[in-house]
């Protein structure tokens, strides 16, 4: 429970965007529930080419709305997925944005430590740090190893990931883009879909009345 002397969060309203390569499917959920996630991969199943499928459509359709309900649960700014015409999903990528009313926003090199931070999972081998200068502003880009504690704390699986945080101009917030994926063997080809997705990712300040 937060104290009274905590700051109250910091309150920006703003769109984010990509402009994403096939195979990305955006999984945002306004409400978060079982029925809208069910309702908006039934949509999307229903598009995809069923002789390229080489699983079953309903195995596709409940893998998608259970890992919109999964990825939707922290209530993220964006939520998506990418999956191979074959319908096996890859990476998932998630948007959160971070800022405390009246706080300074923190610099590059206070940020990139907390951005080899999980709750469930430690960095197993040295990461890949890299500064960028990217459309959406200044940003960091961090890609390392993790070992995944699994459910009840029984064993351990390795997950990659690569998170951006980008610093916009003429904001406060914080934008942090996470990338992880599970498949170590397919790392080169999902490190360049990540890295193509933040090539194009976009964030449009609004006014209070929602307009940019």
């Amino acid at each position: 429970m937060p104290s009274p002397d905590d700051p109250a969060p910091l309150v920006e309203t703003f769109e984010c965007a990509f402009d994403f390569q096939p195979g990305w499917i955006d999984l945002t959920l306004r409400e978060g529930t079982k029925a809208e996630a069910r309702a908006m991969a039934t949509e999307v199943v229903n598009g995809l080419n069923p002789l390229a499928l080489e699983i079953e459509k309903s195995a596709v359709l409940d893998d998608m709305a259970e890992r919109a309900v999964d990825l939707n649960e922290d209530v993220p700014t964006l939520a998506a997925a990418y999956y191979s015409e074959a319908g096996e999903a890859l990476a998932n990528l998630v948007v959160d944005s971070y800022g405390d009313e009246g706080v300074v926003r923190p610099g590059r090199e206070e940020v990139t430590p907390l951005l080899l931070e999980w709750a469930n999972a430690k960095v197993t081998v040295d990461p890949e740090i890299t500064h960028l200068e990217l459309d959406a502003g200044p940003a960091v880009r961090v890609q390392a190893m993790l070992e995944v504690k699994r459910m009840f704390g029984f064993g351990r699986k390795l997950t990659e990931f690569i998170r951006y945080v980008f610093f916009p101009p003429d904001m406060q917030s914080l934008i942090v883009v996470t990338v992880t994926w599970e498949r170590v063997a397919l790392s080169e080809r999902i490190t360049a879909l990540a890295d193509e997705a933040s090539q194009t990712f976009r964030v449009v300040p609004l006014s209070p009345g929602g307009a940019a």
